[in-house]
């Protein structure tokens, strides 16, 4: 593969700021109060579905299919990009006032709008970090816009500087290049990374150019010597990693064919880290990588410490001096002799002997086409979307570590004063294969070896997609703000919320996986569009406040506003229910309510009356004898059935209220309980009814169900494992390699048409005669060029008709069947 890189000016200023403007870019990033939300007597606060800015119907037919029209900036703005005016609106955001379920806005909201015409349809907007900057992204075009540090107003809008990125390279009209994925980097306002059709990984500086890239990477993920088919080398996304060891320094790319790569390490100029992530990173490079028995871990540590020293000069003075400081700022560097190695594919390890540990692309169906990282405390997650409605749900078994092939050498961009502003490297993969090991065997042994980190399955989500098309459904994958564990999945059905229950390193305790819980799928929104092929979502994010409540906000394709509250509490506790200490409880506290009523001595009764024993011989009652027994048994009969009828009528009489008011309640539950009967019987004929036209509706579908058992397509015996399998493959093959040697092709066109209009064809004959060696050699480039065209030529048509012959035998041996 050739490339050019051009060195650019040492005053990249320019490039940043357009001719017409002079603000620079620290003034685009500063906050002006003038743009600030309206006076607050100016302010209505209203539900937020309620707003006027959702009432007004909007026309977007031309816009794409995976679009989101909403983003929010981690605080209290909610941004909405309005395709009929096109403007954005920013909306301020009171969370849980007055009620702790709702999301009030403020109304009017403020209007923001380019200083540029935009040629292009916005399908998917996005928001740095701190909320500055905004990203305008559609099929045709790729703009920035900045918030704050307006320019101008005019008819009660900010206009804000808005700067077009790379242009030349993704919006010339004789390039064939296509972007596939945008993102702003998570340690920087400036850096933006885009994937694009001609499998390379840019990385963009706004503060200092827009139009050449400061980072390039050529991904190459075949081992040279070896073929592979296209489907193969086709990225379709990428994600940064998250803030977890070198994770923070790595570029997780995935293929069509659901492979995963890693780019590490991969750092913005000037970006900033925390003191003690770079500090831990670097320690445990000298400690088990220098202090290694493995020649090959030493050398890989020892790159590894000698990249973090030259990115941060600072690191290695105060891990000595012993001096803290909170962050970390990266300077521009690059080795000479060596390329960041393209490390994958990531492999599968197993538990024990369950199943074999090779990467199994026929686990789903259809192709990968997007992709998401998540780290959550100790483990790195890796969320897989596949084109027939699968979400592959993996974590990283072991721990990343950067890798460079030494002998590929990158190409270096320098200024005037021998400083590094830029370089290209060409990624390959190793030549050797990795050894895969099963997750209780990945120990220490195999640390800094250059090893690629396993992943481990943690689960497959089928969601069950309705209206399925050729060209595969739109998923949408979104983080929630508030629980690590839940990822919101939005598709053409609606939104699902899926919680995962196991993670190998967060779940262990004492070495043992206490409970592996597969992932747990709710339906949290139903559109309720099966015959629409097109996302029926325009805009969806979550939004999370500081007293631990989260909400969604969806955009429907009406354009109308959905807000749901989501549980965030006792979400990842098991259920676990037990119905007899239930059922028990219940009994213990009906009969411990009736006894608070009459106390347990009254209950009991009074007391069994012990009476003396009489002497045989009869007494007198007159006698004194007969009056001290008669005044004993008055004694008795006063201390236990006298003094027990004072009690029972003093509490009776302290319980009548309590007494009366469990009467009035069991009265006023019959009441209801009346009432609720009387509802019953008026709706007793319209149950009979709709219970009548179920059963009728019944028979209709058993009389159809026999009706389609007759066809005789019912009768066919469907494919085998190895069939689908074929027919998998071929799709790949009709759906991915001829739009890539398509793609190919005008790729080499587009060069053509650029070589043959640059200047350097058409200089004077004096300057022929001085340069006649370099045209001769653009001459061989070019005959070079021609030949490879046609050679790309017949492979094509040699391809097209193996399809055609393998389409006609797969319609052959299905018709047979």
């Amino acid at each position: 593969m050739r490339f050019n890189f051009d060195i650019p000016e040492p005053n990249t200023k320019e490039a940043l700021t357009p001719p017409s403007h002079s603000n620079s870019h620290s003034q685009s990033l500063s906050r002006s109060p003038s743009s600030a939300t309206p006076a607050n007597d100016e302010v209505e606060w209203l539900p937020l579905q309620n707003h006027p800015i959702f009432s007004t119907p909007t026309a977007a037919n031309d816009a794409p299919r995976n679009r989101n029209l909403m983003a929010w900036d981690g605080a209290s703005r909610l941004y909405y990009w309005d395709l009929n005016t096109q403007s954005l609106h920013r909306i301020s955001l009171r969370f849980g006032e007055p009620d702790p379920t709702s999301v009030l806005a403020a109304s009017p909201s403020k209007v923001l709008r380019t200083d540029v015409e935009l040629n292009f349809v916005v399908g998917r907007i996005t928001i740095n970090r701190h909320g500055s900057a905004l990203l305008l992204e559609g099929s045709n075009g790729l703009c920035v816009m900045y918030l704050y540090g307006r320019s101008s107003s005019k008819d009660s809008a900010v206009i804000c500087r808005t700067v077009f990125v790379g242009s030349d390279l993704y919006l010339n009209t004789n390039n064939a290049i296509r972007t596939l994925k945008v993102s702003w980097h998570p340690y920087s306002d400036t850096h933006l990374g885009i994937l694009s059709s001609d499998s390379v990984f840019r990385l963009y500086d706004l503060s200092s150019a827009i139009e050449q890239p400061e980072q390039e990477y050529y991904l190459q993920p075949v081992v040279r010597g070896r073929s592979r088919n296209a489907s193969s080398i086709c990225p379709v996304d990428f994600s940064f990693g998250g803030d977890h060891l070198w994770d923070r320094f790595s570029v997780f790319v995935l293929f069509s064919d659901g492979a995963i790569y890693i780019l590490c390490p991969v750092v913005p100029f000037g970006s900033v880290y925390k003191w003690e992530s770079v500090l831990e990173i670097y320690s445990d490079a000298q400690t088990f990588g220098l202090k290694s028995g493995s020649a090959k871990a030493v050398g890989n540590a020892t790159l590894a410490v000698s990249w973090l020293e030259a990115t941060f000069p600072e690191l290695a003075r105060q891990a000595a001096e012993g001096g803290t400081q909170p962050a970390l700022k990266s300077h521009p560097y690059a080795p000479f002799d060596a390329s960041v190695s393209l490390q994958g594919p990531l492999h599968k390890v197993y538990h024990g002997n369950e199943e074999d540990s090779e990467f199994k692309v026929t686990e789903c169906d259809g192709r990968a086409v997007s992709f998401l990282y998540k780290a959550v405390s100790k483990d790195s997650v890796l969320v897989t979307v596949w084109s027939g409605g699968q979400l592959q749900i993996d974590a990283l078994a072991d721990e990343i570590q950067p890798v460079w092939m030494v002998g590929n050498h990158p190409r270096i961009s320098v200024d005037l004063q021998k400083r590094v502003v830029g370089f290209a490297m060409i990624c390959e993969t190793h030549s050797n294969e990795e050894s895969v090991v099963s997750f209780e065997q990945s120990s220490d042994k195999n640390i800094w070896l250059g090893h690629s980190p396993p992943l481990l399955k943690l689960g497959t989500v089928d969601l069950a997609l309705p209206g399925k098309t050729d060209t595969g459904s739109v998923i949408s994958l979104f983080n929630d703000p508030l629980i690590p564990e839940r990822i919101y999945c939005v598709h053409d059905g609606g939104v699902d919320s899926i919680v995962l229950h196991f993670l190998p390193f967060t779940n262990q305790k004492n070495g043992i996986d206490d409970d592996m819980r597969p992932p747990t799928v709710q339906s949290v929104l139903n559109t309720c569009q099966v015959e629409s092929s097109v996302s029926s979502l325009y805009g969806f994010v979550a939004l999370a406040d500081s007293f631990g409540s989260c909400w969604i906000v969806g955009l429907t394709s009406g354009f109308e506003c959905i807000v749901l509250g989501m549980e965030s509490w006792n979400l990842l506790l098991p259920a676990r229910a037990d119905k007899e200490k239930k059922f028990e409880s219940l009994e213990e506290n009906t009969v411990t309510g009736d006894a608070t009523i009459i106390s347990k001595e009254l209950l009991a009764g009074p007391k069994v009356v012990i009476v003396p024993p009489t002497s045989p011989n009869p007494v007198a009652a007159d006698s004194i004898e007969g009056r001290s027994t008669l005044h004993q048994y008055f004694k008795l009969f006063h201390e236990n059935y006298v003094e027990y009828a004072h009690k029972v009528y003093f509490e009776l009489k302290h319980h009548g209220p309590q007494l009366k008011k469990i009467i009035d309640e069991q009265h006023a539950r019959l009441r209801e309980a009346q009432q609720k009967l009387a509802k019953v019987e008026e709706k007793q004929e319209n149950l009979e009814n709709r219970i009548d036209r179920v059963i009728q509706t019944h028979g209709l579908l058993e009389e159809r169900l026999l009706n389609l058992r007759n066809l005789p397509g019912i009768h066919k015996k469907p494919l085998s494992k190895a069939e689908r399998e074929f027919k998998m493959e071929l799709d790949k093959f009709r759906g991915v390699e001829i739009d890539a040697l398509h793609t190919t092709i005008e790729a080499i066109n587009g060069r053509i048409k650029r070589y043959s209009s640059s200047p350097q064809s058409k200089r004077p004959n004096q300057r022929r005669l001085i340069a006649g060696r370099r045209m001769s050699n653009a001459e061989d480039e070019m005959a070079h060029l021609k030949s490879s065209i046609a050679k790309l030529s017949l492979v094509n048509s040699e391809n097209t008709k193996k399809v055609k012959l393998v389409d006609s035998a797969l319609r052959n041996r299905e018709s047979s069947s």
